[in-house]
């Protein structure tokens, strides 16, 4: 256990709020530590209680079913990342005095002294991309390391296993982040910031807080984005380590303290002796997959991460080209009568459908779902020009015809007034029917999925799906 300060875990009254994976990780580590936990969560269905009996075989107390009132004796409250700040457990704890943070800083809270340094990443769009790229990089030298936080194995159990890793890659959202007020990692990185999340986080001003709270502490680098103004804000308002070094990335060619892009290939002038004169060339942009732009700022990210701990440039090389994303990624799935079909049902939000966009030309788009709250305006503005057509699907698609109707009025729109899951079969043909030999088929919804289907993937299953039955009947 090392330094870990067991004892102070001892004899403690806990409430974990909620029963998902980050919950039932931290009342089973707490309970090992010898704190008496409760859990508490609003949901009473068959999963719910099949979880409530192996926890209290454990003999950790659950309460199904009441997800407002604070149990009697509380002194510390671990709420899972999606439980919103105004939740009345919340305003209960804060009316009795007490505490309430996440499990990532529980976690952070329980690492020993020879702890593993946490490499960090954040932002709305990319994190677990950049946060698995920087993973493989670091395998690439030889360091054992983990993809852990918002991706992967429970934070709290990694951190238990002491002595296992020499560095994390850990992915943070912006819910663990406003839960994790201690939190201080060795170096960070955000991505990018676009409105999301706001109905969580109240305003847009407080989800870029709680995304800058990764920079706070910060002992070697924090890592921004070059084009996105935003990022390097926080970066100037963050309160760090003495010494600890701001490093921009860019698709363009970097100047002293950024990684960039110079003529095909990645390169570090942050990193480097005389950084004012020398650059050292990391990667070529075909060892990224895929080389789309935002995956490019993607990979510098990660390896401006992956340099400031040290690891050498043909391990950030090798890294990348290990590197397999995850499905529903920019995923090219075949290629039917000349035509490109790509899956990246991922792109929930309207700036992750833009960096998609952005990454083909011609395009026929097939968008639409769930907005929650988002305006399209903007994103088509911005991609008009790629749109060969646009094929709509899902229950609030009329909000991307009107942003259509007023900024691409000469792009075909086909408005599928349908939101079985079949819509995806139709979509896909449809899509095919108005596509020409050179074009991309692009699945970038641009919303969420569950108004037809479970989540994301299953989307995106149901569009690969068809369009393998397509390419079967073209055959």
């Amino acid at each position: 256990m090392g330094s870990r300060q067991v004892t102070s875990w001892h004899g403690r009254n806990i409430t974990v709020a909620g029963l998902g994976v980050s919950g039932v990780s931290a009342a089973r580590a707490l309970a090992g530590l010898g704190a008496s936990v409760t859990v508490v969560d609003g949901g009473d269905g068959e999963g719910h209680r099949a979880r409530a009996a192996e926890l209290r075989n454990a003999g950790i107390d659950v309460r199904l079913g009441d997800a407002e009132h604070l149990p009697e004796g509380t002194d510390l409250v671990v709420t899972s990342p999606g439980w919103k700040p105004d939740s009345p457990l919340f305003a209960a704890a804060a009316k009795a005095g007490v505490e309430v943070v996440g499990d990532v800083e529980i976690a952070w809270r329980l690492r020993g002294e020879n702890a593993a340094p946490w490499l960090a990443v954040t932002g709305t769009n990319g994190k677990t991309t950049t946060t698995q790229m920087l993973a493989s990089i670091l395998r690439a030298a030889g360091l054992r390391t983990a993809a852990v936080g918002n991706i992967g194995t429970p934070i709290v159990d990694v951190v238990l296993d002491e002595g296992a890793y020499d560095v994390l890659a850990v992915e943070l959202s912006s819910y663990q982040l406003h839960w994790a007020p201690s939190l201080r990692v060795h170096s960070a990185a955000v991505l990018n910031l676009a409105p999301d999340h706001l109905d969580w986080h109240g305003s847009m001003e407080a989800y870029a807080a709680d995304k800058g709270r990764i920079y706070e502490g910060n002992t070697v680098a924090c890592v921004y984005n070059a084009a996105d103004a935003a990022t390097e804000a926080l970066v100037v308002e963050a309160d760090v380590e003495e010494g600890c070094r701001a490093i921009g990335f860019t698709l363009g060619a970097p100047g002293p303290s950024m990684l960039g892009v110079v003529d095909g290939i990645l390169v570090d002038r942050a990193f480097v002796e005389n950084r004012q004169k020398n650059a050292q060339e990391l990667a070529h942009v075909e060892d990224v997959n895929p080389p789309a732009p935002h995956n490019i700022a993607n990979a510098l990210a990660a390896a401006a991460l992956a340099r400031a701990f040290g690891v050498e440039p043909r391990a950030v090389r090798d890294g990348l080209r290990d590197f397999r994303p995850d499905a529903h990624r920019v995923a090219h799935v075949a290629e039917v009568a000349g035509v490109a079909y790509v899956d990246d049902s991922k792109a929930t939000n309207t700036h992750a459908a833009e960096a998609s966009l952005a990454a083909f030309e011609p395009v026929v788009w097939i968008a639409g779902g769930l907005a929650k709250g988002a305006t399209f305006d903007e994103l088509v503005r911005k991609s008009a020009k790629r749109l060969r057509a646009v094929v709509l699907i899902g229950a609030d698609r009329a909000l991307i015809a009107e942003a259509l109707a007023r900024h691409a009025p000469e792009v075909p729109v086909t408005d599928l007034d349908r939101t079985d899951t079949g819509a995806m079969s139709a979509a896909v043909r449809e899509a095919a029917r108005l596509a020409e030999p050179g074009d991309t088929v692009l699945l970038a919804p641009a919303c969420a999925s569950m108004d037809m289907f479970a989540n994301y993937n299953k989307r995106g299953d149901a569009f690969a799906d068809a369009v393998r039955e397509l390419a079967e009947e073209t055959a």
